[in-house]
This record gives C-alpha cells, structure tokens and sequence, in this order.
C-alpha cells in the first residue's frame, strides 16, 4: 500500500466547544485508537483532499507532538448539509496485527465476451480485505481475458498472497451479461447459417 504522510497537532482540550474552534480554524478534530492510549489530535481540513477523493487506500503516516504513527482512516463523519468533514477516526497500524481495507478494483484484459457483443458489468469497485500491512498491495487486479457471455469473476475467485477475503465468497465483483443487440445479432446469424444451404 501507499503511504501518505501528514502532520497534526496534539489537542489540549476535548470537548464541543474546542471542537468548534477547531472547525471555524479549518482544522479536523481527529482520534488514534488500537494502541495503549487514544491520541486526540487535529489535522487541517485540506489534508482531506489527499486521501478521500480517490480510489486509491493509504496508509497515512502522522507526525504528532515530534512522534511519528502509522495508521488508516476507520472512520469519518461529514456535515449533512455541506458535506464538510466533522471528525475522523483512525486505527494505529500494527507490524504484527492485521487490518482490514478496502481495496480498489483493477481489471486486466479483454473480455471475449464483450468483443461478441456482450457487457461489461462491474458490480464491485472496492474489495475488503485483511492482512498485515507488510503485505497488502495497492489494488486488487482482476483479469477478465476469460470470461464469456454468462460469466463472472466472484470474491471466492480471488488469489492474493498472505491476503484473505472479508466480503462474501459468492459477491460477483464482475461479469460479462448478454444485451439485446447480443441476441439480435446471435439471431441473425443463426437466420444467415440456415438460409446458406438453400442458396447453395
């Protein structure tokens, strides 16, 4: 995985009215937990931007007070109106324990199906997995050179290395459906091939 590496600052106070300052200061109050203690901290709003508007799952590194802490968002709550992020809850990232992610979907390959006219049906972008961080990689590839019209990549289908599946074995991440031109055109032909023999 990635690993973006932003900075904080110890929060003095905790409490509504602190967090509001905070807020009007364009700053995030946030939280560190899975260790001994929960480290309240605070983060500018704009560090946002660099790990939610992406597919992409990181591994952010923190610099607090002159220490430095691995960790991955668990949790964030947003304004209901303006969409302004409130609070996030991040999980320390231990050498030895594993975490749970979601992951985005890559595909690699052509579908024959899709080239016989069939479509594409993408019903996960993200996979959730767990494993030592040490492990995890940055995306979930998913080759799709095999597949025909009918058929379909599921969850249960995925081999990853020291890696293991938290969603449902059967959840399709992607398949390959028939679409009406498909038909039509299988009809056509079907009509071209019995027809060959009378012009014969």
């Amino acid at each position: 995985m990635k690993t973006v590496s932003l900075s904080g600052s110890l929060r003095e106070n905790v409490g509504k009215k602190d967090a509001k300052a905070l807020r009007k200061a364009e700053m995030v109050p946030c939280v560190m937990y899975g260790g001994k203690d929960q480290i309240h901290f605070a983060t500018e709003a704009k560090n946002f931007k660099k790990i939610l508007f992406t597919p992409e799952c990181f591994i952010i590194n923190f610099t607090i007070g002159g220490k430095s802490y691995n960790t991955i968002l668990q949790d964030i709550q947003y304004h209901p109106i303006t969409d302004e992020v409130l609070h996030a809850d991040f999980l320390f990232v231990h050498e030895d324990k594993p975490i749970t992610v979601l992951l985005p979907v890559k595909i690699e390959g052509q579908a024959p199906g899709v080239m016989r006219g069939g479509k594409l049906d993408q019903r996960m972008r993200k996979v959730m997995v767990s494993g030592l961080a040490k492990d995890m990689p940055e995306e979930v590839t998913v080759n799709i050179s095999k597949l025909n019209i009918g058929d379909a990549v599921k969850v249960k289908d995925l081999a990853i290395d020291n890696i293991s599946t938290v969603a449902a074995g059967t959840s399709v991440i992607i398949a390959v459906r028939a679409s009406r031109g498909t038909d039509a055109a299988a009809t056509e032909e079907e009509s071209e091939e019995a027809a060959a023999p009378a012009a014969e």
